[in-house]
């Protein structure tokens, strides 16, 4: 993800806003009893703590087309990359248009790069442990804005839809009356509608999104994100047992500082591929980097 540090928050808790099952208003629908639906939530909510931990493993493909002005921009900047977790960070290599390095000893500079990452992640030093410190520091963070999303929303049952020959329970999420904040980013809470869709037979979170219903002030009134901006995010079974994100979309406009700004940005994620820890991970680049032998004429660098 790309976006701007004073409008991530707002995208954070969309994302995460997972129901409990204490939280979800009573289907309409006579085909779930209310045992059902509590098992239900129950295996979302588990299945959701296995695939966002999945993705500091995996690494992806990501295509990324940015517009800064608006929507309807024909020609949005875009952006593919390798995108492989080095433990304390996740790195970007660059990849050409068909997501084939274009240009081998570039591509190879860049996994030396990665290698020096993977290596000092893998040590277990002071510097390291501070730096894994702040990491856990940040996902517990994480995990109690994510708390505070779950008491903060209802989710009522909607309809069951199709898609791709599988059936998704549709949820309304609206803001609960009776939440009080705890923190000013799950104030932004009261400020924000949107849906839930989850695959009735794996019990795994398939789509959410939402949209600001009132502008919301951001970093001491420094910047604001408008009313109407919008974001979503679609989930497959990308790998076996683990639905992970194929697609993301962020339309916001806002104000920062004394300026507008208006960003619209749209991600694709293929080519999951189990990367590991860091000490794993380096025995794959390293084994890869032995694979490149650029001193050949004719020699080439392909990104697995």
């Amino acid at each position: 993800m790309r976006a701007n540090s004073f409008f991530l928050s707002v995208a954070l808790f969309l994302a995460f806003a997972t129901p409990t099952p204490a939280q979800v208003a009573a289907p309409d629908s006579p085909q779930q009893n209310e045992p059902e639906k509590l098992a239900l939530f129950d295996r979302v909510l588990e299945h959701q703590k296995k695939n966002d931990a999945a993705l500091d493993i995996y690494e992806r493909i990501e295509r990324v087309e940015l517009r800064k002005n608006t929507a309807n921009d024909p020609s949005p900047t875009i952006k593919i990359s390798r995108v492989v977790p080095a433990g304390t960070g996740v790195d970007h290599i660059p990849l050409g248009p068909d997501a084939q390095p274009a240009d081998a000893e570039a591509y190879r500079t860049e996994l030396v790069k990665l290698e020096k990452s993977l290596a000092w992640a893998a040590e277990e030093g002071r510097a390291q442990q501070d730096a894994y410190a702040k990491i856990e520091k940040k996902e517990k963070e994480r995990e109690e804005l994510t708390d505070a999303a779950r008491q903060a929303f209802l989710f009522s049952f909607v309809d069951r839809e199709p898609r791709a020959g599988r059936t998704l329970l549709k949820y309304s999420m609206a803001p609960n009356p009776a939440y009080k904040p705890t923190s000013r980013t799950s104030s932004f809470f009261a400020r924000v509608r949107g849906a839930v869709w989850i695959d009735e037979l794996s019990g795994q979170l398939a789509r959410i999104e939402g949209e600001v219903t009132d502008d919301i002030s951001v970093g001491l009134l420094l910047a604001k994100v408008y009313k109407g901006s919008h974001f979503m995010q679609e989930r497959y079974e990308t790998v076996p047992g683990l639905w992970l994100p194929s697609f993301s979309q962020y339309d916001f406009d806002g104000r920062k500082f004394f300026s507008s700004f208006s960003l619209h940005e749209r991600t694709f994620y293929t080519n999951y591929r189990f990367i590991g820890s860091p000490k794993e991970a380096l025995t794959t680049i390293r084994a890869e980097l032995a694979r490149t032998d650029l001193g050949k004429p004719g020699s080439t660098v392909a990104a697995p």
